[in-house]
Parts: structure tokens; sequence; C-alpha cells
């Protein structure tokens, strides 16, 4: 119904449109309109000021901002602004970085010049440029040397391999019942592990310890540049190595050396060590120094590692690369690079043919000593180490590698399902230094266990429980087959840096910042193999 007042309006106009309704001419055009800028609603100031805002973020989110603290700090005093302000956190203090770099990129472009993009690369250009790199593999052309050292290398490893696996297919036929029942016994023998004794071995840190082969002895490093050997179980300073001048990084034994039944005697080779200057040391058990001297890295070895057949040893180092050397001519026969930031581990497989390398990258790689090709990256993608890898060590089935890191995690990673199969959230702190327990009964290195009574195969006590160091002051013992905790030992008063264990499960060795070293065991000085 229409109201009163329009019905007057609508009856006089009625005649002007009636047949042919509204004339397209006299349609009313307006010319003066504005079109909004952004929206409906929106000013075109405001809008202008929201799309300058979006593209400020995107520009800032395209600017590799350093993650250390440390390098965020040397940013900002490049820049000429002030290291820090009252109240600023370095997640603060890195937000503000991304700004100052956002607005110098602006400037930049504002002005036309195009290297804008190389400065914001070069706010992290360690690690993008590297990254990049990284994904190209190439190959260089090795020595007639090199080459027949991995003719070797694939002679030696492929009867281990043969005799590796054939314990293994026997192991498989174990029941699960009788795997349990073994596993608790193993378990019940490390849960009444405590302290036996403990010694100063320096005026500073220890930073290494490893057993001797024979289990009677242990070598220890310190941050004094001094290996010292020292009696097991009475802890008593046997000989003092001098040779390095800076701190010790790495101890490894020759494989056979201090076994009477091998043909290693005291006045060869027994005994490898890496120090802080870049030096690799060769050490007999007569004499007081060096045999001979390895050089070739141009900054800290870290970790050395001779391999099973004991003709070769690989040495990490912070110059980014790992290397191999021929132990009897003493010269280098591999340089290896292949990690964005120094290597700090390396280790050999059971076989010896596969080495492990890992470092301050947080990543860890897998290398085929036979060919020289990468056979598996450790990053995981998400299942990764977030911080520096440390500690790195083989189990004695050949084809499981654990990696110690920074993060507080220990990981293990099957090298046949090519991805990671289990991990420990190990310590509070640090993990720096993981052993695999490689006993008497290794099927390779060892005398494996034959068979019982009733014709059933006996387990091996050998892998059955690793051991970590961390800088929460503990050194924890796990079980290998569901990664559970099974003894935390403290005795240590600070970061404990090194542990190792005796091949017959007798004797845990620890070393750390506190400057001792501490021999854990049983009470009864009973180890894994005694009945």
């Amino acid at each position: 119904m229409m109201h009163p007042s329009r019905r007057a309006y609508v009856e006089e106009a009625e005649p002007e449109h009636q047949g042919g309704g509204i004339d397209i001419n006299s349609i009313p055009i307006d010319r003066d309109y504005d079109i909004p800028g952004a929206g409906a609603g929106i000013a075109p100031e405001k809008a202008s000021a929201l799309l300058s805002q979006f593209e400020r973020k995107r520009l800032a989110a395209t600017i590799a901002v350093p993650t250390d603290d440390g390098r965020v700090r040397a940013k900002l005093r490049e820049l000429g602004r002030p290291v820090t302000l009252f109240g600023e956190g370095p997640a603060d203090r890195r937000d503000r970085l991304r700004e100052l770099l956002t607005e110098q990129a602006q400037a930049q472009q504002a002005g036309g010049q195009e290297g804008a993009d190389v400065d914001m690369q070069d706010v992290d250009a360690e690690e993008d440029e590297e990254a990049e790199e990284g994904e190209e593999e190439f190959y260089s052309r090795g020595t007639d040397e090199l080459l027949q050292a991995r003719i070797n290398i694939a002679q030696y490893s492929i009867p281990r391999a043969k005799k590796r696996i054939g314990f293994q297919k026997k192991e498989a036929t174990i029941s699960l019942r009788a795997h349990a029942k073994f596993r608790k016994e193993v378990k019940d023998r490390l849960q009444t592990f405590e302290l036996q004794g403990s010694q100063t071995a320096g005026d500073r840190h220890v930073s290494m310890t490893r057993i001797s082969p024979n289990g009677k002895m242990v070598a220890t490093g310190n941050w004094g540049g001094q290996v010292k050997l020292i009696d097991i179980p009475t802890l008593e300073p046997k000989r003092t190595l001098r040779g390095h001048t800076n701190k010790i990084s790495g101890l490894a034994w020759m494989p056979g050396a201090t076994l009477p039944e091998s043909n290693v005697s005291e006045e060869s080779v027994n005994l490898a060590s890496g120090g802080a200057e870049g030096q690799i040391h060769l050490w007999s058990l007569s004499q007081d120094t060096p045999i001979s001297t390895l050089s070739g890295h141009s900054q800290r070895v870290c970790r050395v590692e001779f391999h099973p057949s004991g003709k070769y040893l690989a040495s990490a180092s912070e110059d980014t690369s790992w290397r191999f050397w021929d132990v009897e001519t003493t010269t280098e026969l591999l340089l290896q690079e292949g990690h964005s930031r120094g290597v700090y581990a390396v280790s050999f497989n059971t076989d010896g043919s596969l080495l492990a390398s890992a470092g301050l990258d947080s990543v860890g790689r897998i290398w085929d000593l036979r060919s020289g090709r990468t056979v598996m990256i450790l990053d995981g993608g998400a299942d990764g180490h977030i911080k520096p890898i440390y500690g790195l060590d083989w189990g004695s089935d050949g084809h499981r590698v654990l990696t110690a890191s920074a993060d507080g995690w220990i990981k293990c990673w099957d090298v046949r399902k090519v991805q990671r199969s289990g991990g420990i959230g190990a310590h509070t702190s640090a993990v720096s230094d993981v052993r695999w327990f490689k006993g008497l009964d290794d099927p390779v290195d060892g005398i494996p266990p034959g068979e019982d009574e009733k014709g059933f195969q006996i387990p091996k006590k050998s892998g059955t429980f690793l051991v970590s160091a961390g800088f929460d002051h503990k050194v924890n013992i796990f079980s290998a087959d569901d990664w559970g905790l099974v003894q935390s030992l403290s005795g240590h008063t600070g970061p404990v840096a090194s542990v190792d264990v005796s091949r017959d499960g007798r004797w845990i060795v620890s070393g750390g910042h506190d400057r001792t070293v501490k021999l854990w065991g049983r009470n009864d000085s009973t180890g894994m193999f005694d009945d």
C-alpha cells in the first residue's frame, strides 16, 4: 500500500512513461565519482599505508638474520647501532636487527641499487651460501694410493660383513621370551654400578677418556695438552705423553693394542691423539714422545678414530673437513668436505666399510669408503638434531649409528631403512659423548656366543646397552632395546666431557671439567661375562 504523500508524485509522473517505459537518452550520467583504493569504506591514504606495510613485512621475511646472539651483536656493531638496549633480550635484539636490515634494504631499493639482495645475503652469508653449495654433490679425482686403499677396504670389509650377517641369521631364531629374560639379566647387573674411584688427571679440564682394548688402562686427555695413561682399577698414573701444545680433543686406541694375542707391539703405534693446535700424534707405549705426527688440518682436530683394520686413521676438524690417513706411511689419502661447519666426530662401522661424520652444523653423514659416496644424511627433517652433534658411535650390528647432540638428545639412525629409528632425551643439558657397548662376544671382533644345552642360540651381550656423558654432571646408562634409562651415575661436580666402557663390561670411565677421572663398576668388580 502506497503512502498518500507518494501517490500524488507517482500519478503526476505516470503520463510521461506510459507505453515505452524509460528512454535510454533520459538516463542521467554522473562523471563525478571516486573508486575506493583498497576496499569499500577505506580511504586511499590508509589503503596505501596498508599495502606499504604488507610489502615491508614481505621484504623482512626474505632477510636472513643470524640466530646466534653473538653474531647478532656483531652485526649491530657493524651497522653502528647500540649492541643492546635496556631490558632487551636475544629475541628482541634479533627482531631489532631485522627491522634495521629491512630499512636498509628499502633504502637501497628506493635508490635503485640492484645490490640490495646481495647485502641481505651477507647477513648470514656463511649459512645461506654454504647451504646452497651443500645441495650440489661433486667429485674430484683421487690418487692411486686412495684407490688402492678403497680396494683394500672392500676386500677387508666384505668377509667381516658376511661373518656378521651369518650370526645375525642365527640370532633371528632366538625367541622374544629368551631375549626379554636375557636383557633383564643385563639390566640387573648395570643397575648395581657405583662409583669405585676418582683421580685428578691434570691441572685443567679432562676432555677425553678412552679405555684400552684389554680393559686395564685408560688414556685421558686434558686441556693442558697432556695425554695420561692411568691404571685400572687403581687409577694410578702410569705414563704422561707430551707433545701437544693445546687442548686434547680426540683419543683412539689402535685395534689390538695392549692385547697379548695381537701383532701390535709396544714399540709400534698404539694410540692416536688430536689437539686444538691442529696436529695428530701417534704414540707407542715405550716412549713419552710421539713416534709420528700427521699435519694437514688448519684448525682444531676434534676426534680421531682408527679403522678396524688398523691401517688407516680418520680425523675430524673444525676446518669443516674430515681426513683419511695411511698410518704406516703417515700420508693423507683423502680430504673430505661435505659439512657447512666444523666436523666434530667420526666413527667407523664394525665392518670397516662405512664412516659416519657429524659436527657443528647439526647434520651427520654416512660415507661409503669403498666408493667415496654419501649413502645417508642424518638430518631427518623434523627428526634431526637442532644443535651441534658432539658424539657418534656405531653399534655392533653394523647398520645402526648413534648421534649425541648439544640439544640433549641421543638419536639412533638405521642405514638399512635410511631413517631415524629411535631417540632418547638423554640429558637435561648437552650430551658430550656416547659409547655403544662392544663386548667380548662381538660376532666380528670377538668370540660370538654359541648354543645352550638345548641347542638354542645364546643372545650376545655386545650392543645391549650404551653409556652417555652430559653437561648436567651425569653419566647415564641406557638399554639398547627400549632406550630406557637403566642407571644414572652422579659424582662429577662439573660437566662430564667424555665416557667409555670396557669390552668386558666391568668398568665405565668418565672425565670432566672437575679435572677428575672417575671409575664406575660393581662392588664385586665382576663384568658382563663373569657368571
